[in-house]
């Protein structure tokens, strides 16, 4: 699945939000691994912050960055798992326009590759928000590493062939 480098690489502007009760900014390493990618990928750094695993609270931030111009799209690290402290897909559902699907399966598909049946245990899911892109790995650092180097790398490249999720970008708010 090639790059076409004939094409001008376009950055997107991607904020980042870890949830987590158990973390701080400083022990933040899936956080930290995902700014490094998303960097080293050419992409724009629009925003961070480590959110608690509460509903409202996740809620509230997803909202305040769908509704600034400056942010194309989010990605949430941590908060998928089953227990009940873990409330980030149900966040996004909140929030969502259009879920999409795929994303979640692909991901426990790569991710059933390296770790067997334990990525049963994610709840990895992506949506579009008013026209923003949002999508929500696991809290390992394995985890955000696969999700990006396996997926998003490639669908945040307006360069990949066939096709890429930025080339929609302009589309996302069509009714």
């Amino acid at each position: 699945m090639p790059i076409d480098e004939s094409i001008a690489f376009t950055p997107v502007r991607i904020a980042v939000l870890t949830v987590s009760d158990s973390r701080s900014p400083a022990e933040d390493k899936s956080g930290d691994t995902l700014v490094a990618r998303i960097e080293a990928a050419g992409h724009i750094l629009a925003a961070r912050y480590l959110e608690r695993d509460d509903k409202s609270a996740i809620i509230a931030h997803l909202h305040a960055w769908i509704d600034d111009p400056q942010i194309d799209c989010i990605i949430t690290t941590g908060g998928t798992g089953v227990t009940g402290r873990d409330v980030t897909p149900e966040a996004l559902a909140a929030v969502q326009d259009k879920e999409i699907p795929g994303f979640g399966e692909l991901f426990r598909w790569l991710s059933f590759q390296k770790i067997g049946t334990s990525t049963i245990q994610s709840r990895a899911t992506a949506c579009v928000a008013r026209g923003t892109y949002i999508f929500a790995l696991p809290g390992s650092t394995g985890a955000v590493k696969d999700g990006w180097d396996d997926i998003l790398v490639t669908q945040l490249d307006n360069r990949f062939r066939p096709c890429n999720f930025v080339e929609l970008m302009p589309r996302l708010r069509e009714a």
